[in-house]
């Protein structure tokens, strides 16, 4: 394997690690009942629709149907990516949770 290519599988893999990310990220607001793109969109009002978040919607199951997905297991996966302000917009919806009495 020559340089070229193991950078491309490095970057391969990263973006298959990256959707995963995601579709936790989705998962989990479906299990809060919470809409995924309103989270997302608090944490960056002014990105347009995000493809691999519609992606990750679509193959989110119905919270009946999950497994569960911690609070702290989606904080270290956006961690991991460096996603800080997306975690900061999930702490806040816990902090709601909590406020309401619903975690």
């Amino acid at each position: 394997m020559n340089q070229k290519e193991l950078e491309e599988k490095i970057i391969e893999n990263y973006r298959g690690e990256e959707k995963m990310m995601i579709l936790v990220f989705a998962q989990w607001c479906i299990n809060h009942d919470l809409d995924p793109e309103e989270v997302y969109l608090k944490a960056y009002p002014g990105q347009a629709k995000n493809q691999a978040l519609q992606e990750a919607i679509a193959l989110t199951v119905p919270k009946e149907e999950a497994g569960d997905v911690p609070d702290q297991t989606l904080l270290g996966v956006l961690s991991m990516f460096g996603n800080d302000d997306l975690s900061f917009a999930v702490m806040e919806e816990l902090k709601k949770m909590k406020k309401d009495g619903k975690a």
